[in-house]
């Protein structure tokens, strides 16, 4: 058996040795990892919580690291980042996972990946030669999928199985996996679901060895997981995320089979696009204490992603892109600019994550045309007037083009409203027009200094105007008045009145 290190250009570096202490039994631990865990000086031990663990004998663990830690992936970084610097410190450390080090192992992912070490990978039995000597498979032949349960939805997205989910440690992460998966509103597809066959597999290879062949339906009732638990699922009677896989056929079949989608193209659904989109915006401004106004959002959100679905569709049947396409461009995009989370960047507050996301778009684009890119490329010029103003105004402050206070933009505002009165005065419509813009680009920028979003406070102005009115109108109907027959006087009490009855 020969080790594999991470480097052929890393012999003077400090030296992490990696090994694996198979599926449970003490006995199927290999003589060359015995030997390298004798041999070691300092060894770590990835978890006591392992049979064969008392073969590494004063071990520091990291256990407390998972009982500490908020997320999984915040474990995994946080042992590799203390192995390396134990590393750096002494030389030479060993440390020693379950199984085989080469199989989910996520921690050893990190340290080969590390330039500041060289990592050696001694070869070890793993867990997986037991479990397929236990179900009787050959997993090759069988085309099993080898899935993380920590990432179940999203590694075994569109698969029916068969599937061996390993690291099924806990009952949260077995209700987890459980429910990723929608069968949708057909009963019949629910069911079929619910009687997929589930094998849990727990301490194979150990004298505690548990074997239980239960449902989908009833595995969080009979399966009771721990560390060394495993689940073999041979076929699934819906896809894991079935849910969106139906719902992209769907706007596949619309598109071959109804008259209407038929004809449309990416233009002729532009109305449709900004429609749904302030139909969503509504739905959200609804939101209230109560469950029901949840309804209202799922069903605009749904009519939302639709309209996504449909270009993508369009698009795929001309052979331009995907959805696929779409949904890879957008994570790709994500994880690049949250680099405080998926790399080494430090951001605790929202103004750092929003300046870190300006500057990596800005390299980006800067990088795509060869040359330094303006702050306002990539505003979307078909955005509403007061959204692309306020959007404008705010990637010009990134940079320092700013007022440092409210005061700025107030006092612009008066000197706007001075120059629209002169510009009236002139006559010249084309002056009056630019004035006018002025002073709404500067209550604009009022707006954004004191947090406001400017096209829904308009919209909120308009909508207490329009209930006012409407009450202005009731009363004057109510008192057999006609509006066009009031003086100024007259209007002013109808709407005083209106304003206080409406409390408004």
């Amino acid at each position: 058996m020969t080790p594999t290190a991470s480097s052929p250009d890393s012999e003077n570096l400090p030296t992490i040795t990696v090994v694996g202490l198979g599926p449970g039994d003490p006995s199927l631990v290999t003589e060359q990892t015995r030997t390298a865990i004798a041999e070691a000086t300092t060894r770590f031990l990835r978890t006591a919580r392992h049979p064969s663990a008392p073969l590494v004998p004063d071990a520091t663990t990291f256990d407390e690291v998972y009982d500490s830690a908020e997320r999984f992936s915040d474990v995994y970084e946080s042992i590799a980042e203390s192995l390396v610097t134990a590393a750096c410190d002494l030389g030479d450390v060993l440390y020693a996972v379950p199984g085989s080090p080469l199989i989910l192992e996520r921690t050893v992912e990190i340290l080969r990946a590390h330039r500041e070490v060289r990592c050696i990978v001694l070869p070890a039995i793993s867990f997986l030669d037991e479990l397929w000597s236990r179900l009787g498979i050959d997993p090759v032949d069988a085309g099993v999928r080898l899935i993380d349960g920590h990432r179940f939805a999203t590694e075994a997205a569109g698969e029916r199985g068969p599937l061996l989910v390993a690291h099924v440690h806990a009952d949260w992460v077995l209700s987890d996996i459980r429910h990723s998966i929608d069968a949708g509103p057909n009963d019949n597809a629910q069911t079929a679901l619910d009687d997929s066959v589930v094998i849990g597999l727990t301490g194979i290879g150990t004298e505690n060895e548990r074997v239980v062949t239960t449902t989908w339906g009833s595995m969080e009732r009979d399966i009771s997981p721990d560390h060394l638990t495993s689940l073999y699922i041979p076929d699934l009677a819906v896809p894991v995320g079935h849910g969106y896989l139906a719902f992209h056929a769907l706007a596949r079949t619309l598109r071959e089979q109804c008259p209407w989608d038929i004809e449309q193209t990416h233009t002729s659904l532009l109305p449709y696009l900004i429609e749904e989109t302030y139909e969503v915006v509504d739905a959200i401004n609804a939101l209230s204490d109560d469950p029901t106004s949840d309804e209202h959002l799922i069903e605009e959100l749904g009519d939302l992603l639709y309209q996504i679905e449909f270009h993508a569709t369009i698009a795929e049947q001309e052979g331009r892109f995907t959805i696929a396409d779409v949904t890879s461009a957008i994570h790709d995009k994500l994880v690049r600019r949250h680099p405080h989370v998926f790399g080494d960047v430090e951001a605790s507050d929202a103004a750092t994550v929003i300046n870190n996301w300006e500057n990596i778009k800005r390299d980006e684009r800067s990088a795509e045309s060869n040359k330094r890119a303006s702050v306002l490329d990539g505003v979307p010029n078909s955005l509403p007037a007061l959204s692309h103003a306020a959007t404008v105004q705010r990637k010009a402050a990134k940079v320092g083009f700013d007022w440092p206070d409210a005061s700025g933009p107030l006092e612009k505002i008066a000197e706007e409203t001075a120059e629209t009165v002169e510009a009236q005065a002139s006559g010249d419509e084309s002056h009056v027009r630019s004035e006018v813009g002025d002073l709404l680009f500067a209550v604009v920028n009022l707006a954004r200094h004191l947090g406001v979003e400017p096209e829904s406070a308009l919209r909120g102005a308009t909508e207490r105007f329009t209930a006012r009115f409407r009450e202005v109108e009731r009363l004057a109907d109510a008192s057999n008045q006609q509006l066009r027959d009031l003086d100024l006087a007259g209007l002013d009490d109808l709407w005083n009145t209106a304003k206080q009855n409406l409390q408004t």
